[in-house]
């Protein structure tokens, strides 16, 4: 028999508005015309909405998160702190740590005078194919849920507005402005609305975005799930901010999408009102929407005689929070012998192979790009914490980054200010200069701002040095006409012209001109390159790279360098990797194999050194067929400006890795049960329901398919851990949660940290059911030999199910303690009666 579960509603906490600031807010709204009104509905600019001085009403400036706060601009010079990825931060499983990460993003966004962040992503990872992937959190509801509602709560904590997104069924990136998501209800409502809801019915979000996508036939900014539950059930108050281009047509403004961007044309505008005016939109739904948008204003402090919400708590070092977001979302998977950590006293020399290793991937590609001030490779972090009587040798070994990479800023000379970088020099049409900056970066964007009214051309010169001798490939990357000449002479005038219909693919893989050129070590370049402006813009987005590709003539020769190098090294740490080109925004992944002859290098480097640790330097699950041939393997993903650093702290142990997989990682392509992203007749279809994940990985061994390589939640330390006796209710009225407690000690000689994890599972049920779910999980850190109780609250929700509503099936439920989807539980029983 089922009981009803009501949705279980949080008091709102001190973000939310006094009874009268609502009333007057409402009366506020009310007092403008319906002009006025309108206008506010659709954005200003690229990055801001409109300011109404009249009524004490300044522009509410949105920002690209969510690992970053980059601005209105791409602009090097205005630098961010950039975190590790959001596949990073779910490693941690550690609400904490999901607060503080959002309260670094609160203050680099008032830092930047930014009032919301685009962030965070909590689609879930249904295909590790999905170009997302690394942006979104994790496979499983619960823990999405729960570390959402931590960033949220971070972010707002400092004033400042999130923005979950993207609601909703948004897991793939191919034909992302067409696709249309088919979802039956119950996994809509037990996976993907599920990991949305804790952001905003405890954290209570300002912001909510919706999606490119269609959910179920209609268009996200259109669709009723903007108002049920988002609106209804869960209370949301907030903003629902379209996608960039996501509203298409006015029939958005009667389905709870309130604002468009980017502005200030779109769809609504004179459009929206003209549809007031005939009766197709009522006045009252509008009123509705400029209250919510004025509501977010006061929040934020962007309205005169509003005081702005905020808890201001202690101001965070944005640098140190990522390293260690870095640190304890890493996950250490192989430990063979316990190779690691390594002592430093003990080593003389040190092998650091992999482009990675000198390249680091430290942030996916798209909007989720900023530009920090530095960041710390794997092999600068090597050589800075290891003695100086370590010597450290470095091989490339495999290529990785294909096509032209931006040129080293050190490499860099700007010939007309006589310091680092470039001059870049906006021209009119006559020729003349209407204003010039000196840029540190070679690679160049421009989306809304930066670029003078009049500009014809933009001029760009610098004088690259190059560090070695040989063949290097010089380039430009951009779409649209540019002429670039190298010591004087024109090597390529002509267009480059985008074949994506991809909203921004020049930002992510521009078309490219590469040309050869003969070096000396030391050898300068002067490099000119003038690009005509388009006649016109549909986006005002302008990106252009200057920069080398890296053409390996002998991709044998680097593997057998670094093959000499490992031979006689102590240890041999190989950096393996993917890059933007393989995850971004804007493409699905087309395979899960690491870019180039990384595969190859790695068994070639472990066949010479039994002492071979490999790190993973990838957003999302890549292939390992030599996982059990090396010592020891530690998934860093993009770990952000500190990645070199805490890879450092870990190997040489100055640090414990704490992260646990937030997502299975597969053995092969072949063996992933859910893995389709590309739509067919236009259709994304979920045919897996409920199974998704980890789940529908214990559904496919239970049916005698393949096993995952490395399951859900798995992670290894550098200490041990013993789980006791495990106690909870025996029994428990529908509707309510419970507390299931497990004692935990250190049985090792260091300090760390352990994840308890609790699933719930029945066999007999009237409904169709996961093998087992995760329902709660706590951490503890621990010194050796130390104890602790651990606390893992099971929510009601845990044991419903959606049919029509939250219904608890009465009944016996299995608890089971573990420390990750396939471990061997510690099980009890609880009757829900």
């Amino acid at each position: 028999m089922n009981a009803t579960l009501s949705a279980q509603k949080t008091a709102q906490v001190d973000t939310q508005l006094p009874e009268d600031v609502e009333a007057r807010l409402r009366e506020l709204a009310g007092s403008l015309g319906l002009e006025q009104q309108v206008r506010l509905l659709t954005g200003a600019d690229v990055w801001s909405t409109h300011a109404l001085p009249e009524i004490g009403l300044s522009r509410i400036v949105l920002s690209d998160g969510p690992a970053g706060v980059r601005g209105e601009d791409f602009d090097e010079r205005h630098d961010s702190v950039s975190l590790p990825s959001s596949s990073a931060l779910s490693a941690t499983w550690s609400v904490d740590i999901a607060r503080r990460y959002g309260q670094v993003l609160g203050q680099e966004a008032r830092r930047k005078g930014v009032h919301a962040v685009l962030g965070p992503t909590i689609n879930l990872h249904r295909s590790p194919l999905g170009g997302r992937h690394f942006e979104c959190m994790s496979e499983d509801p619960r823990l999405t849920a729960t570390l959402a509602a931590g960033y949220v709560s971070g972010v707002q904590s400092m004033g400042v507005g999130a923005t979950p997104k993207h609601y909703l069924a948004n897991e793939a990136e191919t034909d992302r402005f067409t696709s249309d998501s088919v979802v039956d209800e119950r996994p809509l409502r037990e996976l993907y609305l599920a990991a949305f809801e804790d952001a905003i019915t405890e954290a209570r979000a300002w912001l909510v975005m919706s999606s490119y996508n269609s959910i179920n036939g209609t268009t996200a900014s259109e669709n009723k799930l903007l108002e049920t539950p988002l609106s209804t059930e869960w209370g949301f108050d907030g903003v629902v901010v379209s996608d960039w281009t996501g509203v298409r047509s006015v029939d958005a403004a009667n389905a709870h999408q309130d604002l468009e961007m980017p502005g200030p044309v779109g769809h609504w505008g004179a459009k929206l009102l003209a549809a007031v005016e005939d009766g197709r939109v009522s006045r009252e739904t509008i009123l509705e929407k400029v209250t919510r948008i004025l509501r977010l204003a006061a929040r934020v402090g962007s309205l005169d005689g509003f005081e702005a919400v905020t808890a201001f708590p202690a101001e965070l070092d944005g640098a140190q929070v990522a390293r260690e977001v870095a640190v304890r979302g890493a996950v250490l998977v192989r430990n063979a012998g316990g190779l690691l950590p390594l002592d430093a006293k003990a080593l003389g020399s040190v092998a650091v192979i992999g482009h990675n290793a000198e390249e680091a991937r430290t942030q996916g590609g798209g909007s989720a790009t900023v530009m920090p001030k530095y960041t710390v490779s794997p092999l600068e972090g090597l050589r800075k914490a290891l003695p100086d009587d370590v010597t450290v040798t470095y091989a490339r070994g495999a290529k990785v980054a294909e096509g032209l990479q931006p040129f080293a800023r050190s490499a860099l000379h700007n010939p007309v200010s006589g310091v680092p970088g470039m001059r870049v020099t906006f021209l009119a049409a006559d020729g003349t200069e209407i204003s010039g900056e000196d840029r540190l970066a070679s690679h160049l964007i421009w989306f809304g701002v930066g670029i003078p009214e009049g500009t014809a051309a933009i001029r760009m010169q610098t004088e690259w040095t190059a560090e070695t001798a040989g063949v290097r490939h010089l380039g430009v990357g951009t779409v649209g006409h540019i002429a670039v000449s190298v010591d004087g002479t024109e090597v390529f005038n002509g267009e480059l012209e985008d074949d994506t219909d991809v909203l921004g693919a020049a930002l992510f893989d521009p078309p490219q001109t590469i040309h050869a050129f003969e070096a000396t070590a030391g050898q300068r370049f002067a490099i000119d390159a003038l690009y005509q402006m388009p006649q016109q813009q549909e986006i005002p987005l302008t990106a252009i790279l200057l920069g080398e590709e890296a053409i390996v003539a002998d991709p044998q020769a680097e593997i057998r360098a670094a093959v000499e190098a490992a031979r006689t090294a102590d240890v041999a740490v190989v950096v393996v990797g993917t890059n933007a080109a393989i995850e971004s925004e804007g493409f699905d992944r087309k395979d899960l194999d690491l870019p180039g002859l990384q595969n190859e290098l790695v068994e070639a480097v472990a066949a010479v050194n039994p002492r071979t640790v490999v790190v993973v330097n990838a957003g999302s699950p890549v292939l390992m067929p030599w996982l059990d041939r090396v010592s020891s393997v530690l998934l860093g993903w993009f770990g952000g400006q500190e990645f070199g650093t805490a890879v450092a702290d870990i190997l040489l142990g100055k640090e414990e890795p704490g992260g646990r997989l937030p997502t299975t990682w597969p053995a092969a392509l072949g063996d992933v049960p859910v893995l389709n992203t590309t739509p067919v007749d236009g259709k994304v279809v979920y045919s897996e329901g409920i199974h998704v994940g980890y789940r529908a990985w214990l559904r496919q061994q239970a049916g005698g398919g393949a096993a995952p390589l490395l399951p859900f939640g798995y992670g290894l330390g550098y200490t041990t851990f013993e789980l006791g006796t495990a106690s909870a209710p025996q029994s428990v009225p529908a509707g309510q949660d419970i507390v299931v407690h497990v004692p935990v000690r250190n049985t090792g000689t260091r300090t760390g940290r352990e994840v308890v994890q609790v699933y719930l599972s029945r066999e007999d049920s009237a409904v169709e059911r996961p093998v087992r779910w995760l329902a709660g999980y706590a951490g503890t850190h621990l010194a050796a030999g130390g104890t602790d109780t651990v606390e893992v609250r099971i929510p009601a929700r845990a044991f419903g199910h959606y049919d029509g509503g939250w219904q608890a099936e009465r009944g016996p439920f299995r608890v089971l303690v573990g420390r990750h989807a396939a471990d061997d539980f510690q099980a009890l029983e609880v009757e829900v009666r």
